[in-house]
């Protein structure tokens, strides 16, 4: 196996096992899954051409790119039926073009790949293709149709979210596809691959922005909100990951069954929505993202649901309370649809649940574009008369490896006239320290998850329309973690609306090579973190 799409990879590669757990044979599924997928888009673009609308097949290919997301999916029986349902939804396109006598001839051997008839058949192919790029081209190229890869991997987990939420745009799909019919050939020069990588950027903007209109559309927009991080007495069920629609059905699933609904990492910003917060037992946040996550796990007494990725394999002590929706899918797990929770409910109603209350504070949530925007005279204003020296824009992953605590020193360190916007897991490093207010503005505002990323886009947009000025010209700094894709996708973005002066850690993407690296810092400022200290420095002067 060779894996190298997170932050955590060890020495540049994962090669016997991933540091996330990954095994040698779920990696090769999730390599010949992409392989088959590649043949998949070269039949969905011809549909197209030929008037043929492959709407269940572009929504399919969101889905079955997800699974392979860092800690998503590594159930092989999973992996195994999304590769024969590729080649499934690729032989019904053939026979509907053959039908219009409009057969297709593709070059590429993706497009004529055969399922191999056993699950093991499968993984030996998987080794033998290998990560879907150009292993023949030179490394900068390589490096390209990585960063691309890996970037669409995270649009076609934001188009998944957004689509689930009725927001769909064939642009997403067309791109998508185009990008895997590219992905691994030897032709195009480097500027091409510059290109495509940027335009990725382009798409997840659009893909953010309908996903953003599906969760507003759906649950309202975000206001401020007090959260409580304690707990009462009583059963419980806990809901970590991303999904709001999924965290909808189980409010809705456990309405009057005197059951309390805890959220758990990415899902916080989920309290600040009114048409989520409006149920009476949908109650608090329950522990952070990363840094205690199977103790937390562990110790919660009820079943924990989990919705999409950025979490480490659960333990086998916990394996029996754990359920999964969507792409999620882990071996010994239950996957449940969520219009069916009847197990997730009766597990709640017959474990423990927790015997007492506990206080443990409060943070808030609900800083989003509107809530933001809505005082944007007094952040104006606060600005022009001195009181608001900077903002900072602290967001993006968390992740297990030494040296995150920089954020948090970066935070704490932050002067008292200076505003921090966050957002993503990464916050969790810090979402609970008392930063005080500025004119009643709290300074540490939350935006809410990575996928609000566009949230924060259209604040800083509104910040320099009010200063007449560009972003780059706002006193105004990007310091982004990273762990997965969807960040590659969210950095893309940022840097085909020619963001720069970026500054990204805890280490830069082992998949850019130094000459890659050297456009990035030459053409968009890049750099990776130092110290708390040097960087503020740098920044404020």
């Amino acid at each position: 196996m060779f894996c190298n799409q997170c932050e955590q990879t060890s020495k540049g590669g994962c090669i016997n096992v991933g540091v996330c757990g990954k095994n040698p044979d779920t990696a090769a599924l999730q390599d010949l899954l992409l392989y088959a997928l590649k043949g998949l888009s070269f039949y969905a673009l011809e549909a197209r051409k030929a008037g043929i609308n492959p709407k269940q097949a572009d929504r399919f290919i969101c889905e079955a790119v997800f699974s392979t997301l860092t800690n998503v999916n590594f159930n092989p029986e999973k992996l195994q039926e999304y590769i024969e349902k590729t080649v499934l939804f690729r032989n019904q396109i053939s026979e509907q073009l053959q039908g219009m006598d409009k057969v297709p001839a593709f070059n590429d051997p993706a497009a004529n790949y055969l399922a191999g008839e056993s699950l093991q058949d499968l993984i030996e192919e998987g080794n033998r293709q290998g990560l879907l790029v150009d292993r023949r081209a030179p490394a900068d190229i390589q490096s390209l149709q990585e960063i691309l890869l890996y970037g669409v991997k995270g649009v076609c987990a934001y188009a998944y979210h957004a689509a689930l939420l009725g927001q769909e745009d064939e642009k997403i799909y067309t791109f998508v596809q185009e990008a895997f019919t590219r992905v691994g050939s030897h032709e195009n020069d480097l500027d091409f691959w510059l290109n495509m990588v940027l335009k990725c950027g382009e798409i997840n903007l659009l893909t953010m922005e309908l996903l953003d209109t599906g969760n507003t559309s759906a649950f309202g927009h975000p206001v401020p909100t007090q959260v409580t991080l304690g707990h009462k007495a009583g059963k419980a069920i806990l809901v970590s990951g991303h999904d709001l629609l999924d965290l909808k059905h189980v409010l809705e699933a456990t309405a009057g069954q005197d059951i309390n609904i805890y959220t758990h990492g990415e899902m916080l910003p989920a309290h600040g929505y009114p048409e989520l917060k409006k149920y009476p037992h949908f109650y608090g946040h329950y522990g952070r993202a990363w840094q205690n996550q199977q103790k937390e796990f562990e110790n919660f007494p009820g079943p924990i649901l989990m919705t999409t990725n950025c979490l480490m394999m659960p333990k086998d002590s916990y394996k029996d309370k754990v359920f999964t929706t969507g792409p999620v899918s882990y071996p010994g797990l239950t996957h449940l649809k969520t219009d069916n929770l009847v197990e997730l409910v009766d597990k709640a109603l017959a474990m423990s649940g927790f015997q007492s209350d506990e206080e443990q504070g409060n943070v808030m949530v609900g800083f989003a574009r509107n809530s933001v925007l809505g005082v944007a005279d007094k952040v104006i204003a606060g600005v022009k008369a001195g009181v608001i020296k900077h903002f900072f824009l602290v967001g993006g992953c968390d992740g297990a490896r030494a040296g995150r605590n920089y954020f948090t020193e970066l935070v704490e360190k932050t002067p008292a006239d200076t505003v921090i916007l966050t957002l993503g897991c990464g916050k969790f490093r810090f979402f609970d320290k008392e930063l005080g207010a500025i004119d009643g503005i709290p300074r540490l505002l939350d935006v809410g998850q990575c996928n609000d990323s566009y949230s924060a886009i259209q604040i800083a947009a509104a910040l320099a329309n009010a200063f007449e000025c560009g972003v780059n010209d706002l006193p105004l700094s990007m310091i982004l973690s990273w762990y997965e894709q969807k960040a590659v996708a969210v950095l893309l973005t940022l840097l085909y609306l020619g963001i720069k002066n970026i500054r990204l850690g805890p280490t830069l993407p082992a998949f850019i090579t130094p000459a890659v690296l050297d456009v990035l810092v030459k053409h968009f400022a890049i750099k990776p973190v130092s110290s708390a200290d040097e960087d503020l420095k740098a920044i404020l002067g």
